[in-house]
């Protein structure tokens, strides 16, 4: 499987930012996705999950709403739209295969940086 994350960039806190996931290598549509982060030396953070069809997806407490996951499976793609800003979003963003039992899994592929000034 390749995963190629893009969309990240420099934002001022309060903007958007719609991050995009090139998925090949695998039957697309029949694997949930995740979105998952990790600010240079900590541990990942999950982010949010959906299904294969895109008729359900799972969410992280501390996204309140900011955060909205979904996919187009006949461009093998995924996306993440990031409203609301914080600098506290600065990291590093990558898009995992997910178990929906709330694990992600396999490899990370490329991620996309998402920088936050204050």
């Amino acid at each position: 499987v390749q995963l190629q994350a893009s969309g990240g960039g420099l934002v001022q806190a309060g903007g958007s930012l719609r991050l995009s996931c090139a998925v090949s290598g695998i039957n697309f549509p029949v694997y949930a996705m995740s979105w998952v982060r990790q600010v240079p030396g900590k541990d990942f953070e999950w982010i949010s999950a959906i299904n294969g069809p895109g008729t359900s997806t799972q969410y992280a407490d501390f996204v309140n709403g900011r955060f909205a996951i979904s996919r187009d499976n006949s461009k093998n793609t995924l996306f993440l739209q990031i409203n609301s800003l914080e600098p506290e979003d600065t990291a590093v963003y990558y898009c995992p295969k997910f178990d929906w039992k709330g694990s992600w899994y396999g490899p990370l592929g490329q991620g996309t940086l998402v920088t936050v000034s204050s």
